[in-house]
């Protein structure tokens, strides 16, 4: 198998988590702070991998599963009246980690209206001092 080279002009790595189905309390109306309803998850994180891809080693790579784990847990443990509360949060935690470059997350938020799919919302952050 060939190996990347120093000569290689490598990208970002992207972690994508794709349709995490979720149950949390979101929205503002008497019934929707009743009762959860489900929510649909998708986090892209950019970050430099090359000393993980170099090394081969867990300690060198960005940790999606802590990640998503955190995510899980704020989500079911949560209560938000906003989406635009609930997305930015979680940008916050897919983003917290220092070597990462750029995070989005989009919430949809399935039978919001009544003749729609889903409502969504999508929210993203660059770090400053990094290019993504």
């Amino acid at each position: 198998m060939t190996k990347p080279t120093a000569s290689m002009s490598l990208s970002h790595a992207i972690i994508r988590v794709t349709n995490l189905r979720l149950r949390t309390f979101i929205g503002f109306n008497p019934e929707e702070q009743k009762k959860q309803q489900d929510v649909v998850i998708n986090m892209e994180i950019h970050y430099p991998a090359d000393k993980s891809f170099q090394t081969d080693n867990v300690v060198d790579a960005l940790n999606y599963k802590t990640i998503t784990k955190k995510v899980i847990q704020h989500v079911e443990e949560g209560r938000f009246k906003l989406l635009e509360k609930l997305v930015a949060d979680l940008l916050a935690i897919a983003g917290e980690h220092p070597s990462v470059t750029l995070a989005r997350v989009t919430v949809d938020k399935p039978h919001a209206l009544r003749f729609a799919d889903s409502v969504s919302l999508t929210l993203e952050s660059r770090r400053a001092d990094k290019e993504a």
